[in-house]
């Protein structure tokens, strides 16, 4: 494997990719399909079977399972020898979310919506491996797309492609994440941090049934449970300096099973986004410290079940010039941002951990088009005619990088 150094591609390195306007359709027809066709992480059978015929149909071999029900195939340049290998790394899993975007191509799936954009993104990985098949002549080296199932839930499908070598051969990654907070077709990057780590919790409250008429003769589970999602911000708001990343949510609470009786347990589960390593295991025991003392405050106890998601991604510097140089190519200076990374977390931040890697937003916000909900919004909508815009930058970042021999 060669040194990954020199990843930079100046302004003046290859030219900006033109994919064909064949191929563009595919894309837009694809990232209907699969809105209307949306599959829970580590469930995505029939988006693999569909990905997978649509990279036959354009003549593309050796497409191969990876990581349960996700895709890995290399498309390989037969120009200028190359020894580079560089990935692109495309979701493909849904939410449990009952859309309400009003789409034609709308989720067919009850409960279940493309509400992250991972449509747009296995639709703009398609495009650049169907460009990349017709024009092997105009490159060298090796380019791996792989289409990863469950970014959005454990077992991390980022996880599984790192454990199962699926990068050890590489050189460098990318990713690319629609940004509804971003103007349509602009990109945005930066390097350094680039999401928060992500640790979910579990906490189960029990206290004791009651009669609700009577609620001193119990230990109410509910209002235990209630007095913990309010101290449990206070870690946020008092102990953290503001500076350092941190959110804790409470994002579900379940309890009770009659208006006569009061609850005797109540379970919680919640979030916890943190910006670096300290801060995160400050965050996990305050957490822990808190829901035991609040607990024991009201004679109740508790089971708290802590577990460790994925690390933030961190983009290396050059990898993210890399990004910026392809997109002023493509779409002009004036439409490239340097900006600085968001409280969202992801599983590509295995992929960086792993290997020089870069992680850059597309923006979709276009209110002509209704995109203009947040990610994991039912009302999520992608603005389409930005598509073109980051499959041709992901093109022309991977031709710039096999291009450019390192020292």
């Amino acid at each position: 494997m060669s040194n990954p150094e020199d990843l930079t591609a100046s302004d003046d390195g290859p030219g900006a990719v033109e994919i064909g306007a064949g191929i563009l359709d595919e894309m837009i027809r694809i990232r209907r399909h699969l809105h209307r066709n949306p599959e829970l992480s580590n469930r995505e059978v029939d988006t693999q079977r569909y990905l997978r015929q649509a990279l036959a149909d354009q003549g593309i071999s050796g497409v191969r399972d990876v990581a349960g029900f996700g895709l890995a195939v290399d498309i390989v340049g037969t120009g200028k020898p190359s020894n580079r290998k560089i990935a692109i790394r495309a979701d493909i899993d849904a939410l449990p979310i009952e859309e309400e975007s009003g789409v034609d191509f709308a989720s067919a799936n009850p409960g279940v919506m493309h509400a992250c954009g991972h449509d747009a993104h296995a639709a703009m990985g398609f495009a650049v491996a169907a460009h990349l098949h017709r024009s092997r002549a105009d490159f060298g080296g090796t380019v791996r797309l792989i289409f990863q199932p469950a970014e959005e839930d454990e077992p991390s499908g980022g996880k599984r492609v790192v454990e199962e070598g699926v990068l050890d051969d590489i050189d460098a990654a990318i990713c690319l994440h629609v940004d509804p907070y971003t103007s349509s077709g602009k990109v945005a990057v930066g390097s350094g941090p680039y999401t928060l780590a992500c640790d979910t919790f579990d906490a189960v409250v029990t206290g004791e049934a009651a009669h609700a008429a009577k609620p001193y003769e119990g230990i109410d589970a509910i209002a235990v449970a209630c007095s913990m999602v309010g101290e449990l911000q206070k870690i946020v708001s008092r102990e953290i300096d503001p500076y350092d990343p941190l959110i804790i949510s409470v994002t579900g609470i379940n309890g009770g099973s009659a208006y006569n009786v009061i609850a005797g347990k109540v379970a919680l589960k919640g979030t916890i986004r943190s910006g670096n390593t300290a801060t995160r295991e400050r965050a996990r025991r305050r957490v822990r410290e808190i829901l035991e003392g609040i607990a024991a405050s009201h004679g109740a106890s508790v089971q708290v079940d802590i577990h460790e998601g994925e690390p933030g991604v961190v983009n290396d510097g050059e990898m993210a010039e890399l990004i910026s140089a392809s997109a002023r190519a493509c779409v002009g200076a004036e439409n490239v941002l340097n900006m600085s990374g968001w409280t969202i977390a992801d599983d590509f931040a295995y992929y960086s951990e792993k290997r020089p890697s870069v992680y850059f937003r597309l923006g979709i916000r276009n209110e002509a088009a209704g995109s203009i909900y947040p990610l994991h919004h039912p009302r999520f909508r992608v603005d389409e005619a930005a598509l073109k815009v980051g499959a041709a930058t992901l093109a022309t970042a991977v031709t710039r990088f096999l291009s450019a021999q390192p020292d």
